[in-house]
This record gives structure tokens, sequence and C-alpha cells, in this order.
């Protein structure tokens, strides 16, 4: 990894381009379940909606928003105050250069910090590389959701994977 990369917490000038990672995504139609592009204001919306628990950090290299990685809460249920949804997404032309696995080991020392014991992560299963991805960084796959997503007119399956800190 080049030496002029950093991971900060998102500010207001990144949004759009958040937006256009994460469409990149959408229109692949493998790694997330949205179908809706998405703009600078939902983006907006989702930080102006998120818990003290929650954040949105960037990726950058040269000063350019490359990638983002995300922690949710799982759940508004008070006895799932120790679980979070992790994320992380990068721009096609900067992936397999590591930087994906340098985010995520930073989303995980950011859930520790925040008090987080139980780390979920939601692949589709036809997703290897990712799968493959989140288990070298230690989750594990813990269920399969068969048929939980309709998406480009066929039925999908989500693996559930896990990351308990100990």
């Amino acid at each position: 990894m080049q030496q002029n990369t950093e991971i900060r917490t998102i500010n207001t000038t990144d949004y759009q381009t958040v937006a256009n990672i994460y469409n990149e995504y959408i229109k692949l139609g493998t790694a997330s379940m949205e179908e809706t592009l998405k703009t600078a204001d939902d983006i907006a919306s989702w930080i102006q909606k998120f818990h003290n628990r929650e954040k949105l950090y960037v990726f950058t290299e040269d000063d350019e928003v490359i990638g983002w990685g995300i922690i949710k809460r799982y759940s508004d249920r008070e006895g799932y105050r120790f679980a979070c949804e992790t994320a992380v997404y990068f721009t096609e032309t900067k992936l397999g250069k590591g930087y994906g696995t340098t985010m995520k080991k930073y989303v995980i020392e950011q859930c520790k910090q925040l008090q987080y014991k139980h780390l979920v992560a939601k692949v589709f299963a036809t997703n290897t590389a990712s799968i493959v991805y989140n288990e070298k960084l230690g989750y594990t796959i813990v269920g399969r959701q068969n048929q939980i997503g309709f998406k480009n007119n066929q039925w999908l399956d989500m693996i559930i994977m896990q990351y308990v800190i100990e």
C-alpha cells in the first residue's frame, strides 16, 4: 500500500463520491440489495440518522476518496447494543490492492473502541471473494438465509458472518 493513503471520518464533501462508489455495487448487483442509485443527499440522510455509535469512514489515496467503510447498529433494541453490522466498499479500480483489508481492520478496531462485541457481515452467497476476504479477517460463517432477497429477477441467498471480539 502506498504512503499517501489515509482513513478518516466522512465529511460533507465526500457524500457524492461515497454515493458513486456505492452505486457501482448497486449496478453490479452482487454486493447490495439496494436497487435505487444513491445521491449525496441520500448519504447525508444516512449520516443525519446515525446513532452516536454508527460511523462512516472514507479511505483516501492522494486526497481522493477511493473507498469507504461503515459501522451500523445491528438493531435499535437495547439487548443488541453490543452488536453491529460492518461493510466496506471500494471503487472497482482499487480492488485487489489490499486497501479493503486495511479498511476492514480499521473498522474492526473502531468497533472495539465503540464497545461492540459482535460484528456481523452479510454477504451474497455467490460472492465467494467477499466471503474469503471476511474469513481472512477473522469472520466466520454462522448461517445462510435462503432466498431472502429478490434482485435481477432471481431469488438470492445471503451468508451471515460474524466476528466476536474477545
